[in-house]
């Protein structure tokens, strides 16, 4: 089976002892990707560099994962905002199927105007949520959430205190979730995102179609 290539954003590091703000991104991704037959292409955090190897390479998916709060909420990493907007930008355009982990999930909803709040419990913390009617425990490290649906986003996934655990775009092939399925060793995490995350497009905004992989 051919891997899928799929284009990987980073997060940002700042380094204040040697003035560098440097590119990074946990190992475990890489691990995980490689399990999932995936083959990983990082991003760089600079908007003219990503613009062009878009315009070079053809992807199968974009994946945007976590780390950093975004400027709007008191980051400072505004080019990695930037970066991340274009991905969603180049994904609505090219119907290129997205996925948003933690922080990537929040910048999926501030992207389509939904506001965020402060969280607790949410972060260093494993707690339960409800998926299709299943309760099921993930993982869980952010300190922003969201309890708002947004005109576009269907819920996917809530926790008890009503904070939005995982979204999808009505229409277009754009999901989020806030675990992080590379934090979990387990096979479940694998299938999930492997096998659960569809990318093809509902027939009608809350009908899931339940036959392809996400990065197909």
């Amino acid at each position: 089976v051919a891997m899928k290539i799929i284009a990987v954003s980073q997060r940002i590091d700042i380094e204040e002892s040697h003035h560098e703000r440097r590119d990074a991104l946990d190992q475990q991704w890489i691990f995980f990707l490689l399990r999932c037959e995936c083959l990983p292409v990082l991003i760089p955090n600079n908007l003219e560099a990503a613009e062009k190897l878009f315009k070079t390479f053809s992807f199968h998916g974009v994946l945007i994962t976590g780390g950093n709060d975004l400027s709007a909420y008191g980051g400072n990493t505004p080019e990695r905002d930037s970066t991340e907007t274009f991905l969603i930008e180049y994904a609505l355009t090219k119907k290129v199927p997205l996925l948003g982990i933690c922080r990537g999930m929040q910048i999926i909803q501030h992207f389509f105007g939904v506001k965020l709040i402060k969280v607790e419990g949410h972060a260093g913390s494993r707690h339960i949520i409800t998926m299709n009617g299943t309760l099921s425990e993930v993982n869980s490290f952010h300190k922003y959430g969201s309890i708002e649906k947004g005109d576009s986003l269907d819920i996917l996934a809530i926790a008890n205190d009503g904070v939005i655990e995982s979204i999808r775009h009505e229409q277009y092939p754009i999901q989020g979730i806030m675990w992080h399925p590379e934090r979990d060793k387990s096979d479940k995490q694998i299938d999930f995102f492997h096998t659960k995350l569809q990318n093809q497009k509902p027939k009608k905004p809350t009908q899931l179609q339940k036959s392809a992989l996400f990065f197909s």
